[in-house]
């Protein structure tokens, strides 16, 4: 099976950094409970610069920071520290000051209201809080154009202390939730969240090139930033997270490779144990995988920021929810990927899945805005169904 697949999987990288358009280049992986099986590097780092890309290539790796920040969320339920039930502002006090956002009135200004009920880390652990994103919701869009609002890149308090968009525990839509999460975590340890994470999943499951500050080794390694303009080009641009971070956001601040996150997801497929030390108790990686959204079903996203987003949507069609903190596909997708398994993408096209029923997960790495890029999506999916063809192979015989 791995043969056969690998030699899927190189094509489908070398057709990603050569077809037009093109992604200027990609890091993928596999991995099954017990190490890598497949792993491959295509084209540059940056287009304007020489260095091949490579698998210790570094990336930003947005929003497949959130399912690190729940874990670390999860350990503290564990310790008896963290009750999910709870007012988040018993850990994270100024997520108590926040209002519901019901609109504008004729001079401009927000017309705020009291919620009807306090926010809980459980909300927050499945987007359900009340917050946006501002390039997935013109209501926060209004607010950063015409109230600057600063954007959640920013990496300041500021930018976390929006409005809500509706009652919490109301709805789902995807947003800062985590990034709050992260607050409730620093409010119960008393450390800054990158201290938690190296502390407690970093330094258990033996990953050495994550955080979220680059240092020296880290950055000379950095795949750079690209821009997808509208004739399909491709522009270098400097991008950096701001350094040092005002805040530590746990919901998209940190820097990685596809080769750590191979280890974080071995923990999860794992049962919550790691190479030199157990994360998660097995009964607690079992309860989170579950759908805790009850019959609320997650949607596509309908980007109002071109730049930074398409109109985006996996699987369109098919049943999605959400466990602490994957999206789940509650039937087998398109791709081959079961029903039950769990998954998530990063907004620089960065897509990754943990299929705990067969034993494997998949991480590939781009770093393209914006979201829901068409050459970059529909390389991941081929390397994923490339996988569960081969797979499915490999049992039949």
């Amino acid at each position: 099976m791995l043969m056969d697949f690998k030699a899927s999987a190189d094509a489908i990288l070398d057709h990603a950094v050569t077809a037009e358009p093109r992604v200027p280049g990609v890091v993928a992986m596999v991995t099954d409970r017990h190490h890598t099986i497949y792993e491959g590097a295509a084209g540059k780092r940056r287009l304007d610069q020489t260095d091949d890309m490579t698998t210790d290539s570094v990336f930003a790796i947005f929003s497949t920071t959130k399912a690190i920040t729940a874990t670390a969320a999860l350990q503290l339920v564990e310790d008896g520290k963290l009750d999910l039930d709870a007012p988040a502002k018993t850990y994270a006090p100024d997520i108590g000051k926040l209002q519901v956002i019901e609109g504008f009135d004729d001079k401009g200004e927000p017309v705020l209201r009291a919620p009807k009920r306090d926010i809980t880390t459980r909300m927050l652990l499945l987007h359900t809080g009340g917050f946006g994103y501002d390039f997935f919701n013109e209501t926060y869009k209004r607010l950063a154009t015409e109230k600057d609002q600063p954007s959640v890149v920013s990496a300041t308090k500021a930018a976390l202390m929006t409005p809500l968009l509706f009652d919490p525990g109301d709805q789902w839509e995807y947003g800062t939730n985590l990034d709050w999460c992260g607050q409730v975590v620093e409010g119960i340890t008393g450390k800054r969240l990158g201290e938690v994470f190296d502390e407690r999943i970093f330094k258990p499951l033996g990953m050495e090139d994550s955080g979220f500050e680059l240092n020296d080794a880290m950055r000379q390694r950095l795949a750079g930033m690209h821009m997808r303009g509208s004739d399909g080009s491709l522009t270098p641009t400097d991008f950096e997270h701001p350094a040092p971070p005002e805040v530590h956001m746990g919901g998209h601040g940190l820097y990685s490779t596809v080769g750590d996150y191979m280890r974080f997801i071995r923990m999860w497929l794992n049962d919550g144990a790691g190479e030199f030390g157990r994360v998660l108790k097995p009964e607690t990686v079992q309860m989170a995988e579950k759908n805790h959204l009850g019959d609320k079903k997650i949607s596509g996203f309908t980007g109002v920021i071109p730049a930074l987003s398409n109109d985006a949507e996996f699987f369109p069609g098919m049943s999605k929810s959400w466990a602490f903190s994957f999206m789940i596909n509650d039937e087998e997708a398109p791709t081959g990927r079961p029903a039950g398994a769990l998954g998530w993408a990063g907004l620089a096209n960065l897509f990754y899945w943990i299929d705990r029923k067969n034993g494997f997960g998949g991480f590939w790495a781009t770093q393209i805005l914006p979201f829901g890029d068409p050459a970059s999506f529909t390389a991941y999916l081929q390397f994923e169904s490339a996988f569960y063809a081969a797979l499915k192979q490999s049992v039949a015989a």
